[in-house]
């Protein structure tokens, strides 16, 4: 199947015009994504920044290197400001080297287009102002011919002499008409077949021409924004390998035992503590106690049993007083 524009499409001038348009509204577009994803890029390298830089160990640099953990997150920290630095350099390239040429060629672009249908808007302004002299010069010769049909009757009416003259000039004025009809169409004919074989096809050629161009810039603007991506792998996969080793340094055990080089104080713990009996003072006023409740129930119950029997002597005052300090005195030893 062909794809000549110049031949397959000499009549769709105006679709091709559409086409083309969209194309460069489908380029801008897309210029438009590239800058985006530059800023998006950059965006993505200061928050990486901002956040190493917020979980940075606060810790003194000896603290940090004493123990394999805290060494391992600041290596991780390194190389993802590492990671950083890759991504600004992707939006660079993206926006300086992609969407700047991009946009410089947009420009190029529409000015190309504009000359190519101003010539093509030329060349259909000509073959239709040829067939409109085509169009004049016919209606004309058929005005002529009618005229000099018409005179021819009416001189069939007259006298030979008047007949001679009135015929004869709408003769010559229907051939002259006849003649420039011929010269107006000889002349149509030939702009035409340059116009469609000729004019067309090298004007839309290179409009076809333009159009692949386009679309391959737009090729290649993709190719150049994947393999700037691409660029960046081999930092970015060190960056990570170099994340796994600092994972793979940890060592809990070692990190442990600097715990204790750090804040053993080299005391001895202390030994058993002894027992202190707090018990013999509470034994001894345990058994006064129950000495002098057995001699008061003793007397309760010889009362009972012996109500006949002569009243004991009332002991002094001053003798249960002195017993009741006793027993005070007891109870507060105890």
């Amino acid at each position: 199947m062909s794809c000549n524009w110049g031949t397959e499409l000499w009549d769709q001038f105006d679709n091709l015009e559409k086409h083309t348009n969209w194309g460069i509204d489908f380029l801008e577009r897309y210029t438009k994504f590239v800058k985006e994803r530059a800023d998006i890029e950059l965006s993505y390298a200061k928050q990486i920044r901002n956040l190493s830089k917020k979980f940075h160990l606060k810790r003194s640099r000896e603290d940090d290197s004493r123990f394999t953990w805290c060494v391992a997150f600041a290596a991780t920290l390194q190389q993802l400001n590492d990671m950083a630095a890759q991504r600004e350099d992707l939006a660079d390239c993206l926006h300086t080297q992609i969407a700047c040429d991009l946009t410089r060629y947009t420009q190029e672009l529409k000015a190309e287009r504009k000359t190519h249908f101003q010539d093509g808007r030329r060349a259909q302004q000509h073959i239709e102002s040829s067939w409109k002299q085509l169009e004049s010069s016919k209606r004309r010769f058929e005005r002529d011919c009618k005229e000099a049909e018409r005179a021819q009757h009416v001189s069939d009416r007259i006298d030979l002499d008047n007949k001679a003259d009135g015929e004869k000039q709408k003769q010559q004025a229907a051939e002259e008409s006849r003649k420039e009809y011929v010269t107006s169409l000889n002349q149509f004919n030939q702009d035409q077949h340059q116009h469609y074989r000729t004019l067309v096809p090298v004007i839309y050629q290179r409009i076809q021409d333009m159009e692949e161009r386009r679309i391959e810039r737009i090729a290649e603007a993709m190719r150049s924004a994947a393999e700037s991506e691409r660029k960046v792998l081999p930092a970015a996969s060190r960056c990570l390998d170099a994340m796994m080793d600092a994972a793979e340094s940890i060592q809990p055990r070692k990190d442990t035992g600097h715990v204790v080089e750090v804040y053993k104080s080299g005391f001895d713990p202390p030994g058993d503590v002894e027992f202190e009996d707090y018990s013999a003072n509470m034994r001894r006023s345990i058994s006064e106690s129950s000495y002098l409740d057995n001699r008061a129930e003793g007397r309760k119950h010889s009362r009972k049993l012996w109500p006949f029997l002569r009243k004991n002597k009332v002991t002094p005052p001053h003798t249960h007083t002195h017993l009741s300090l006793d027993l005070v005195g007891s109870s507060g030893r105890s």
